[in-house]
C-alpha cells in the first residue's frame, strides 16, 4: 500500500480476497494447534489479506462477481489454462477498474463536501479561501506560528467523514516530526496558523489530501479530518 500496475494490483487483491473469503476449510485454524513455521506461513496470508482488504474497497465487487474471480484464482493457482484469456482482456478490466474507481471517488467527494459544509458551520470554525476548515479546540499559548519551511512536532488523530481512523499518533502514543513543506497542504497551511499548545481540528477537501489517488486506507476523493496539537516548533522557543 508497488510494482504491479495499480489495475492488476486491484485484480489481485480481488481476486485473492475472494479466495481467502469463500474458500475457507470446515474448521478456521486455531493458533494452538499450529506449528510455529504455520503460524508464520498464517501471518504471511493475513497481511497479505489486510492490504487486499483496502484495495478491494475501491472495486465493491457483488457476490457473483467475487465467485467469477474466485473461479479464475482456482484455475490458475491449480495449474488449469484459464477458461479466459488474460492478454485479451487485460485492456477491458483495467477499463473496469478505472470506471469503479473513479465512480467510488465521486461518491466520497459528495459525502465530504456534506461533511465539509457541517464542519463549517461549527461555532468558531473557519473556512479559507483554499477551501480547509479549521476550528480551535484547546487555544494555544501564543508566541510563534511555525513556517512552511519549519519543523514542527505534534500529535494528531486523522478520520473519514464514516469516522473510521486511518492514521493516529495518538493511538501510537508517540507524536510525529516533520517538515511542513512535505507534508499535505491542508497541513501545510493549517498548522502555519497554529501556536504550540493549540490544538485544532482541520477538515481537508479532497484537494488539499489526496485527491482521486489512492492512498492506503485513504479511498480516493476522500475529505480528511485531523484534530492536531501542535507540541513544538523545531528551533523556536
Amino acid at each position: 500500500m508497488k510494482h504491479l500496475k495499480a489495475a492488476s494490483l486491484i485484480l489481485l487483491g480481488a481476486v485473492s480476497l475472494t479466495a481467502a473469503c469463500q474458500q475457507k476449510p470446515p474448521e478456521e485454524p486455531k493458533a494452538a494447534s499450529m506449528t510455529e513455521e504455520q503460524k508464520a506461513i498464517y501471518v504471511y496470508g493475513a497481511a497479505i489479506g489486510e492490504q487486499i482488504a483496502q484495495q478491494n474497497k475501491q472495486l465493491r465487487l457483488t457476490p457473483a462477481e467475487l465467485e467469477i474471480f474466485r473461479n479464475g484464482f482456482g484455475d490458475t493457482v491449480s495449474g488449469k489454462q484459464p477458461a479466459v484469456k488474460i492478454e485479451e482482456y487485460e485492456g477491458k478490466f483495467r477499463e473496469l477498474a478505472q470506471a469503479r474507481v473513479a465512480a467510488n471517488a465521486a461518491d466520497a467527494k459528495t459525502a465530504g463536501d456534506a461533511f465539509l459544509a457541517k464542519a463549517a458551520a461549527q461555532e468558531g470554525a473557519v473556512k479559507t479561501d483554499s477551501g480547509l476548515v479549521i476550528r480551535t479546540i484547546t487555544p494555544g499559548k501564543g508566541g510563534a506560528h511555525p513556517t512552511a519551511t519549519d519543523t514542527v512536532k505534534v500529535h494528531y488523530h486523522g478520520t473519514l467523514p464514516d469516522g473510521t481512523v486511518f492514521d493516529s499518533s495518538v493511538q501510537r502514543g508517540e507524536p510525529a516530526e516533520f517538515a511542513l513543506n512535505r507534508v499535505i497542504p491542508c497541513w501545510t497551511e493549517g498548522v502555519q496558523r497554529m501556536t504550540v499548545g493549540e490544538k485544532v481540528q482541520l477538515v481537508c477537501p479532497a484537494a488539499l489530501a489526496y485527491g482521486d489517488r489512492n492512498a492506503g486506507p485513504i479511498p480516493p476523493g476522500s475529505t480528511l479530518s485531523f484534530e492536531v496539537e501542535l507540541l513544538a516548533i523545531n528551533g523556536k522557543p
